[in-house]
């Protein structure tokens, strides 16, 4: 009994030792410094990330990093420079673009409330004045002689232009104002195919739409240059304010004004960008990158959305605005009166 009673001392003690052994070997690696375990990506992280560049906060800081604070995240992903990739889209090594959300912004804020607000007022302004004030007719009876004032090929050249456009507006007023309006009404699946077709066809007569403007600019650039009588149509305001239409060249100062901005700045300022959103830009190298598109974007919707605007009154004085304006695009010839009362200054010049 005293051997049974030494032997199970001694097993005792021989285990306290090794316990007591193993506790004071974990307490000294406490105390000891021990270098950071390998982060799961395979790259270290310092701590203290105040000092990190902006530049290179999302190559040296994943955004699954343990280590890294939701504000890090934020910044880190929400970031507009190009950070490293392995693939050859560079596109993709943004993952949260701030100049789209700005982009985001001003399309569906600034550009789509000013102006449907621009739009409609030009749009209810003419309809009021067309009601109010009627067609401004002429002062005199119709002669019956007739002027010629533009040949085939120069009617030809403005129908494809106009026809052209006025598809390019409505498709573009589809595609910018649709989901509000036709959307609701017809579905989302039906709406994405509609609106598929308008965008084909606005794509497809954009290039159709900027040859004309280049043939109308070279055919009638010459006329519009300011000349005789446009500084008195300035001070009368078009004959607004006299009562009597100031006499004019071949073009008044009015049209001038649409043709030179209008049509010929405006249109090209269209054209140009829409270029570049359909990437068939020529003669030159372009990077279709997010920020190219979005900023061609922004200035695609607001010269075609002020462009619109001017056309609106253009339409409406060449057609059922002014008696008899329409004859000179449609059969190429006025009629005398017309041509006395709304361009003196030319009709005297072809009657010498």
């Amino acid at each position: 009994m005293n051997r049974s009673f030494s032997s199970v001392s001694r097993s005792w003690v021989l285990a306290l030792g090794v316990s007591l052994s193993l506790l004071s070997g974990v307490s000294m690696a406490e105390r000891a410094p021990m270098p950071p375990l390998p982060s799961p990506s395979g790259i270290d992280y310092p701590k203290d990330l105040s000092n990190i560049p902006n530049g290179t906060q999302a190559q040296s800081q994943p955004a699954n990093s343990p280590q890294v604070g939701e504000k890090f995240l934020w910044n880190s992903a929400n970031s507009d420079p190009y950070n490293t990739v392995s693939i050859p889209d560079k596109e993709a090594s943004v993952l949260i673009q701030r100049a789209g959300q700005q982009w985001r912004f001003i399309r569906n804020g600034v550009i789509t409330v000013y102006g449907g607000w621009l739009l409609a007022l030009a749009f209810f302004g003419i309809a009021a004045l067309f009601i109010i004030k009627g067609p401004i007719k002429l002062h005199a009876p119709m002669s019956g002689q007739k002027i010629k004032r533009f040949n085939g090929f120069e009617r030809f050249t403005h129908w494809v232009m106009a026809f052209s456009f006025i598809g390019l507006a409505i498709t573009g007023l589809l595609i910018l104002y649709g989901k509000y309006f036709a959307m609701p009404l017809m579905g989302g699946v039906a709406y994405g195919t509609f609106l598929n077709i308008c965008k084909n066809i606005h794509n497809y007569s954009g290039p159709l739409f900027t040859l004309s403007v280049v043939i109308f600019f070279l055919l009638f650039a010459t006329r519009n240059i300011p000349g005789e009588g446009d500084l008195t149509w300035i001070k009368s305001f078009g004959g607004m304010f006299g009562g009597k239409h100031p006499p004019a060249g071949f073009f008044n100062f009015g049209e001038k004004i649409w043709f030179w901005f209008g049509m010929t700045f405006l249109g090209l300022v269209i054209s140009a960008s829409g270029f570049v959103l359909d990437m068939i830009v020529p003669f030159m190298e372009i990077q279709y990158i997010r920020g190219t598109m979005q900023l061609a974007n922004i200035i695609h919707s607001s010269a075609s959305i002020l462009m619109t605007t001017m056309a609106m009154g253009h339409i409406y004085i060449g057609s059922i605005g002014m008696q008899g304006s329409l004859d000179g695009m449609k059969t190429g010839y006025v009629d005398g009166t017309w041509a006395k009362e709304h361009h003196e200054i030319w009709y005297n010049k072809v009657n010498k």
